[in-house]
C-alpha cells in the first residue's frame, strides 16, 4: 500500500473533530472505499504548525495515484468545508509527493494566493469564514495495511470489551491506525467468493451461526468473534500494534487470539503471533 499523513488543525477541538470525523468517514477498507483512513494521534497546540489543536491523519491506498485522488476529494469535501480548518504535510521528508493544494486551489476561482513558508508552498483559498490554508503537496511513502488479530470469545459482551481494550492499546502508538468502526470489524472476510465478481466474502470458518455447515475454526464454547484490523506506516508499526492489542485483549472469556493469513494472498508481510506475543 501507499500511505500519507495530513496534519489538520482548527480553531478548537469541536471543529477539529467535526472535520476529522468527516474526512475519516467511509474509510474502513479499500475493498470498497477509496482509501483506508484514521486518526494516528491527536496533537496539542504546541505540536502543530500554527499553534492550534490538531490531529495527524493517516490515509492508505493501493497506489499513489488512487491515494492522491482520494485525499484531494476528502480534503475538498470534508476539510475545506469545515469552519476554521487548515491542512499541513505530515510527511515532509518523503521523497515522493502528490498534489493537494495545487489541485484544490481552483476552487478559489482566480482569487487564490500562494505563499512559501520555510521552503514549503501553501495555498490560501478564499472561503466565507476567511481563508482555507492548505499545503501544496503531501509526502507519500510505502505502508503496510491489513495487519489483524481475531478474537474468539464466549459471548458478545466479552468480545466487545476485549476488542475495546485492544483498540485502546493501539491508540497511543505512533504510525498505526485501526480504520474500521471503533477499530473493529465484525464482518471479517476471506479472499474470493462463490459469486462471480466478488473479491471478498464473509469469513465463514469464524461465523458461529455456520457451525456444522462449514469447516469451522472456532474453539468450543465460542459464540462471538471480532477482528481488529491495523494499518501502519511500516512493518514495525503494525507489529507493535498487534503485540499491544493481543496483550490488552487477553482475559477471562477470550478463548483464543489468532489472525487471518489468507494463504499469503494479500501481501508479502507475514506477522507470526507466537513471535509477537512475548511480553
Amino acid at each position: 500500500m501507499r500511505c500519507t499523513r495530513l496534519v489538520v488543525t482548527a480553531h478548537d477541538q469541536h471543529w477539529l473533530e467535526a472535520g476529522v470525523r468527516e474526512f475519516t468517514g467511509y474509510g474502513s477498507s479499500v475493498i470498497a472505499c477509496d482509501a483506508e483512513t484514521g486518526v494516528e494521534q491527536w496533537l496539542p497546540p504546541a505540536a502543530t504548525p500554527d499553534g492550534r489543536p490538531g490531529a495527524a491523519i493517516l490515509a492508505f491506498g493501493f497506489s499513489e495515484e488512487a491515494l492522491a485522488k482520494a485525499v484531494a476529494n476528502r480534503t475538498g469535501q470534508c476539510l475545506m468545508t469545515c469552519p476554521s480548518t487548515a491542512v499541513f504535510d505530515g510527511m515532509p521528508q518523503a521523497a515522493a509527493r502528490f498534489p493537494l493544494g495545487k489541485t484544490l486551489r481552483y476552487f478559489g476561482d482566480g482569487y487564490q494566493k500562494s505563499k512559501q513558508i520555510d521552503g514549503t508552498r501553501y495555498w490560501r483559498i478564499p472561503v466565507m469564514d476567511g481563508e482555507f490554508l492548505v499545503v501544496e503537496s503531501l509526502g507519500v511513502e510505502k505502508g503496510v495495511a491489513g495487519g489483524n488479530i481475531i478474537l474468539q470469545a464466549v459471548d458478545a459482551p466479552t468480545a466487545l470489551d476485549a476488542a475495546r481494550r485492544g483498540v485502546a492499546a493501539i491508540e497511543p502508538l505512533p504510525g498505526a491506525i485501526t480504520p474500521f468502526p471503533g477499530g473493529v470489524a465484525r464482518s471479517g472476510s476471506k479472499v474470493g467468493s462463490r459469486y462471480k465478481g466478488l473479491i471478498a466474502s464473509t469469513s465463514d470458518p469464524f461465523c458461529p451461526t455456520l457451525r456444522g455447515r462449514t469447516t469451522t475454526m472456532l474453539y468450543d464454547g465460542v459464540n462471538c468473534v471480532l477482528e481488529i484490523v491495523i494499518d501502519g506506516v511500516d512493518e514495525a508499526a503494525v507489529a507493535n500494534a498487534m503485540h499491544a492489542a493481543m496483550h490488552a485483549a487477553a482475559g477471562p472469556g477470550v478463548a483464543a487470539i489468532s489472525a487471518g493469513n489468507y494463504g499469503g494472498k494479500l501481501g508479502k508481510f507475514h506477522f507470526r503471533l507466537h513471535e509477537l506475543a512475548p511480553a
